[in-house]
């Protein structure tokens, strides 16, 4: 159990990986659509957000976290089989190509709630993505 708590702490970048994890620890799955690279939102979520103390703590014992990052850089493309990944999931669940866009979904792939970038506190964000779950 407890290599599974350092799991999940991480971000995954692959779906499946993701599904079994999260049905694995019984948790919820966070996307997160992301152009880590160029779109200034994101940059922001990650740095006041996702890298947060608070967050991270909150986050490793209720979401199996997931990305899906959509570089425009040169020296920061992704190889081919993860830009694949990516698209794939873009297709299924941000085909409006929304950044960033965080989805909360259930183990089984059916979206929770979605949101954005926000300005509020990483106290408040968890809030934001807990209600969600109902």
């Amino acid at each position: 159990m407890f290599s599974s708590l350092i799991t999940a702490q991480k971000w995954e970048t692959d779906w499946q990986a993701a599904a079994t994890l999260a049905k694995e620890n019984q948790q919820n799955i966070l996307l997160v659509f992301s152009g880590s690279d160029w779109c200034a939102p994101c940059i922001k979520l990650d740095r006041k957000i996702w890298q947060s103390p608070e967050f991270k703590e909150y986050a490793k014992g209720h979401w199996t976290m997931l990305r899906a990052d959509f570089p425009r850089k040169k020296a920061n493309q992704l190889p081919d089989d993860q830009k694949n990944k990516n698209a794939q999931l873009a297709d299924k669940y941000n085909k409006n190509g929304y950044f960033p866009l965080v989805l909360l979904l259930d183990p089984d792939g059916q979206v929770l709630g979605q949101t954005g970038y926000k300005n509020i506190s990483a106290k408040e964000y968890i809030a934001l993505l807990k209600s969600f779950e109902g």
